[in-house]
């Protein structure tokens, strides 16, 4: 009964938002326990103290693209735009031009770009937000690739594809980890 409810939800987080969760729904029938346990890790990408909310996003979003850069990356630019992020702002991430960007989210990619890659603005940014803004960007950033990943793992990675914001379709700029 439990599992029939949960891949109903799952079927509508898939109608929702656009998105196949059939790695999801495999997870489930194959270990229910694992679900649970991988399920309960998506609060973390919620978790936003102290940082401004398109800081936050971009640092979720450079994260998801440096994991994948199809349907988890379309995902991530639906939820920021249903969180209010402008599509303008997610659209100068998406492009990767940091000239382009206000500076505290330049200053955002700029960390998770140097995180993924591996620093100095945490301290220009802890300066700026304090220590649990950091917390809170490093949970975006680990967030962003736990689901692209998981899907690579299980084979139902995707290849990249442009990225939809208001009707216009974008070509990401992948990070490559250095």
């Amino acid at each position: 009964m439990m599992k029939w409810l949960i891949h109903r939800k799952l079927a509508a987080f898939e109608k929702d938002f656009g998105y196949d969760a059939s790695y999801m729904h495999h997870v489930l029938d194959t270990d229910f326990g694992a679900f649970m346990k991988f399920a309960r890790a998506t609060a973390i990408g919620k978790h936003r103290k102290d940082v401004p909310r398109d800081v936050h996003f971009a640092v979720g979003l450079v994260g998801v693209l440096a994991a994948d850069c199809g349907p988890c990356a379309q995902l991530g630019v639906t939820m920021a735009l249903r969180q209010g992020v402008p599509g303008s702002t997610i659209a100068r991430v998406l492009r990767g031009n940091l000239e382009d960007m206000t500076e505290p989210t330049r200053l955002g990619v700029t960390f998770a770009r140097a995180v993924v890659a591996a620093d100095e603005t945490r301290t220009e940014l802890e300066r700026r937000y304090g220590k649990r803004a950091i917390v809170s960007l490093g949970l975006a950033l680990c967030a962003s690739q736990l689901y692209p990943n998981f899907k690579w793992a299980l084979g139902y990675g995707r290849s990249c594809q442009r990225i939809q914001i208001d009707g216009t379709s974008i070509a990401p700029e992948l990070v490559v980890a250095a």
